[in-house]
Order: C-alpha cells, then sequence, then structure tokens
C-alpha cells in the first residue's frame, strides 16, 4: 500500500480513498481484479523497497511504506495526490510525534524530493 491508502492504515490525515492505492515496481504486470478498485503508481524497481514495512492484517503479510516514506512520496506525487494532502500528511506525522526527521530526509534524499519538500519542512517543524 502506498500514498493515500498509506495514510489512512497509518491514521495520518482526513483523506478517505475510494480507491485502494499500491505501488508496483515499473513493468510489472497488475492482475485486474473485480473488487476493490486499485489505484496503481509506477515505482522504479530501485526505490521500490525502499521504507517497507510488513504488517499483520487477517493474518496475512500487507507491503505498507513506514510514515517517512508515506510523506516523502506524497510530495514525490504532488501532482496525483495534490499538494494539500501532502502538507496535511507531514503536518499531521509531525505533531503526532510519529515522524522521525533524520528517516523523512534520508528517504527523500533518494527519492530526490528533498528540495521540494525544505520549505515546507521549515514551516511545519519548529
Amino acid at each position: 500500500m502506498c500514498l493515500v491508502s498509506a495514510l489512512r492504515f497509518h491514521g495520518i490525515g482526513t483523506q478517505l480513498p475510494h480507491q485502494v492505492w499500491i505501488g508496483v515496481p515499473r513493468g510489472t504486470r497488475v492482475p485486474r481484479l473485480q473488487a476493490p478498485p486499485l489505484r496503481v503508481i509506477n515505482i522504479s524497481p530501485a526505490l521500490f523497497d525502499l521504507g517497507v514495512e510488513v504488517h499483520r492484517i487477517e493474518g496475512q503479510g500487507v507491503r505498507v511504506y513506514s510514515v517517512a516514506r508515506t510523506v516523502a512520496d506524497c510530495f514525490r506525487f504532488r501532482n496525483t495526490v495534490g499538494l494539500d494532502v501532502a502538507l496535511e500528511a507531514l503536518t499531521e506525522a509531525w505533531r503526532s510525534k510519529r515522524l522521525n526527521l533524520d528517516e523523512l530526509n534520508r528517504i527523500a534524499k533518494r527519492l530526490r524530493v528533498q528540495r521540494v519538500m525544505q520549505p515546507y519542512l521549515e514551516t511545519a517543524v519548529p
């Protein structure tokens, strides 16, 4: 799970996704499902496993991106999810003390969004 679905899973923000947002390595074939509706985000294979956590849901291991990776991804895909979603994710994750700035900076650097995030970090993080 990634982006808006990962935000919902972590309890960050007010977004209620009407689709399940999943990330797949670029070039991977995605099966067509009747339900639930999927929103597929293609991710570079080199960056696909960065920040992945495995959580147990109904006895199954589900791969969900960490809070830091999800916030960085929201800025990376800000034209897809909206800048307002990215800003809300950053501020709420920081206020709830669920965001490690060192991890966020490390991931943002790898995803090449550190410069994009910097002005927002300066205003959100006192």
